[in-house]
């Protein structure tokens, strides 16, 4: 089981900076076809991952509800009327540079703090990347700040199904669980915590078939 982490907010809000600014330049060379690439989020692009990251720099609390109520409630259904409706709104240059321009924008999400604000980054950037098929690996204290914060409430929260495994990273020292054993990179094991399915030979140990992309 993964050590608490006892940084505090000024270390994950600087690490929050550097991804968002990482991610920007990223994305910032993105060819047109990488855009319009599915990513693990399913029915999204990554344009409109992309999009996704940058909606708590733009709207405010009010707007952000008054866009809850169009979408009858449903946070799901916001998000992604959202996210659509602004990758059709900005070009792809403008939807990198938000990301960098942003990086020290102190929005978090309802819960979590800035541990989950790291974590909507790290995250939504895998989702891009890994779909993608790009080697990029997310400097591993970021990766371990979130390990430190995964629990069985926030991998339920997500949609992921981890009884019976044990989460193993391959890179840093870190297990989660207990069962059948699942190990890979840490990052892609983050993935897995957050309710994402991955392709094919990210992942091994016998407890990785339900993990993987069909």
């Amino acid at each position: 089981m993964g050590i608490r982490s006892t940084r505090d907010d000024t270390d994950v809000r600087a690490a929050i900076a550097a991804e968002r600014r990482d991610l920007a330049d990223l994305f910032g060379g993105l060819r047109a076809d990488q855009w319009d690439a599915p990513s693990l989020c399913a029915g999204w692009r990554v344009r409109e991952v992309v999009a996704h990251m940058s909606l708590g720099f733009r709207h405010s609390l009010p707007k952000t509800l008054a866009e809850l109520v169009k979408a009858r409630g449903s946070l799901h259904r916001m998000t992604d009327r959202c996210a659509r409706k602004d990758a059709a709104a900005f070009t792809t240059a403008e939807l990198a540079a938000l990301l960098g321009d942003n990086a020290h924008h102190p929005w978090t999400p309802p819960v979590g703090g800035y541990p989950s604000a790291l974590g909507h980054d790290v995250v939504h950037g895998l989702d891009a990347t890994v779909a993608l098929g790009l080697d990029r690996e997310v400097p591993p204290d970021r990766v371990r700040i979130l390990l430190d914060h995964i629990t069985p409430k926030s991998a339920r929260f997500f949609g992921a199904d981890l009884t019976g495994v044990e989460l193993r990273a391959d890179d840093l020292d870190w297990t989660f669980g207990g069962g059948t054993s699942v190990h890979g990179a840490a990052q892609d094991l983050l993935l897995v915590a957050y309710g994402r399915r991955l392709p094919e030979g990210r992942l091994r140990g016998q407890g990785c078939e339900r993990y993987l992309l069909r």
